[in-house]
């Protein structure tokens, strides 16, 4: 049986200390520029202090048209080197392994920091949105590549592509509107290929010891149960990475469209959980994480325990936020619960939230915040 304190290998790079990694969050910590801030540098190295086995950057921009919002962290230039190289070598020191989650908006960015106009796979003049030309894409998967090299050489163990959340990568994979007919939209195999495309050229241009990974959604954005699940079982089966994070908002939750019952066995409780439409499937060496309103070490087991194989690993958020040492505490104490929202500026501060991120989180996700 799995725990949460055990250690968990990876074809490429060095093994996490335990199954606890810290999800990518947004927080608008960094300067304008995309550099790193103090701010942000430390409310990373607390949760690697926090005993977290990885600790992942939020969604920074490979490519200045990529950026979604401002305060975004940049891994696009040389002047973000400065900062990544720092923030590698203090996580490294607290003994977390360290990845760059690498990110462009699409027609989710936005064009007053980019001047505009946002691209992505389809013209989409309600977004601001004109249509990438197929050298675009090319360039765009470049883009992605270049960032990972980038994070490669400031030290970092890793680099995940964050093909969730109806972000770039993943209007490629939305059905109802990525329907370009030069080989990246139409069918799903075409869909695929921008995806595929980045992950074969970061490990192709990055050495044997960089771990790579891909933060998908199992549902929504255009994308139906069962095209999530056969992108994951495609992905898997590349043989480029080093892990699969799907982010599934609440690890307890139903199917909420298109499921497919023929590939899951009914669940004893009756829930038909979304979690088990994915669980199944082969992984050789590749490992498979969750996240998702994990907020106890039962939740976090239950995720290592779930099915014939379980979750390899958990990957948290909110309560990461809450408590800069979840994993320490959740990993000494199988009765560990976080503290539930609202949860006061005070409490916050004291776990290395700034101001920013504060004002961020008292905005975005009401009732968070006291």
């Amino acid at each position: 049986m799995t725990s949460l304190a055990d250690p968990i290998s990876f074809p490429h790079g060095p093994d996490w200390r335990n199954r606890f990694a810290l999800a990518p969050l947004t927080n608008k910590q960094s300067h304008a520029d995309g550099t790193l801030s103090d701010d942000e540098h430390d409310w990373l190295v607390a949760r690697g202090h926090g005993g977290f086995g990885l600790v992942m950057t939020c969604a920074a921009y490979v490519a200045p048209a990529g950026q979604a919002w401002s305060g975004q962290l940049g891994v696009a230039a040389d002047r973000h080197d400065e900062g990544l190289v720092r923030l590698a070598d203090s996580l490294r020191a607290t003994g977390a392994r360290s990845s760059v989650q690498l990110h462009h908006g699409g027609r989710r960015s936005d064009p007053a920091l980019h001047g505009g106009p946002n691209r992505c796979p389809w013209y989409d003049p309600d977004k601001g949105a004109v249509a990438l030309s197929t050298d675009e894409v090319k360039q765009s998967v470049e883009d992605f590549v270049d960032a990972a090299v980038r994070a490669e050489k400031a030290g970092f163990d890793g680099a995940e592509v964050h093909g969730a959340h109806g972000y770039l990568v993943g209007q490629f994979l939305d059905g109802r509107s990525n329907l370009r007919e030069d080989g990246y939209g139409g069918s799903l195999e075409d869909r695929m290929r921008f995806l595929r495309e980045i992950l074969a050229g970061i490990r192709e241009s990055t050495g044997p010891q960089f771990q790579l990974g891909v933060r998908l959604s199992p549902e929504g954005f255009g994308i139906p149960v069962a095209e999530a699940r056969e992108t994951t079982r495609t992905v898997l089966d590349d043989g480029h990475l080093d892990y699969v994070d799907l982010s599934l908002w609440d690890v307890f939750m139903q199917p909420r469209g298109d499921a497919v019952p023929e590939v899951v066995e009914a669940d004893p409780a009756g829930e038909g959980l979304l979690i088990d439409h994915f669980l199944d499937l082969p992984r050789g060496g590749t490992q498979l994480g969750v996240t998702g309103s994990v907020r106890s070490a039962e939740a976090a087991t239950w995720c290592l325990e779930r099915g014939a194989e379980g979750a390899d690993f958990v990957s948290l958020g909110f309560g990461a936020i809450i408590h800069h040492d979840f994993a320490k505490r959740a990993i000494a104490d199988d009765d560990f619960v976080a503290e539930q929202p609202p949860i006061t500026r005070e409490h916050l501060r004291a776990e290395a939230v700034s101001e920013s991120f504060i004002d961020y989180l008292d905005e975005g996700w009401k009732g968070f915040v006291a």
